[in-house]
């Protein structure tokens, strides 16, 4: 009874420090994806409004939105702050029939948000976020995200 025991608390033990290790290199990858950051030339509302009409332009469409200032506004937070989840339902049918788990990063977020007076977009590029998911096809649309991403970027910026 002690052998089994011991090889229950050994097995146990292996386990915890496999998953431990695990949750620490996935919390380092995580740590290491860096948001790309455009100052708009347009004061919040118009970049709200540009946005938009990116997304539809760039073969994409809103799918959620969150207002985030109105929300925070409810703990007394004067914040303005947007956020878009943006896709493609067919690009989407794509990533899911190839990894179901893509459903974690997928849609894309964009938030958009005032400091100092200015207002920024940002994002974090999809190829970095579907880097984790073993699958050439997901990592593809993930490449053909950031060039659609990168080209609404510099649409907002003019």
């Amino acid at each position: 009874m002690k052998t089994k025991k011991l090889k229950f608390s050994t097995l146990l033990f292996s386990a915890l420090l496999v998953a431990s290790l695990f949750g620490f290199t996935q919390s380092s990858n995580a740590q290491s994806v860096k948001p790309v950051t455009v100052q708009s030339k347009k004061d919040f509302n118009g970049t709200i409004d540009a946005i938009k009409k990116a997304v539809s332009g760039g073969g994409m469409m809103v799918l959620a939105e969150l207002n985030q200032g109105k929300v925070l506004s409810m703990t007394g937070l004067q914040v303005n702050g947007h956020a878009f989840f943006v896709g493609n339902p067919n690009v989407g049918k794509e990533a899911f029939s190839a990894d179901p788990s893509v459903g974690l990063v997928v849609p894309v977020r964009i938030n958009v948000y005032e400091k100092d007076g200015k207002t920024y977009v940002n994002y974090f590029k999809p190829s970095d976020l579907f880097a984790s998911f073993n699958d050439k096809k997901v990592k593809m649309i993930g490449d053909k995200l950031d060039g659609k991403l990168g080209m609404m970027m510099k649409m907002i910026s003019k």
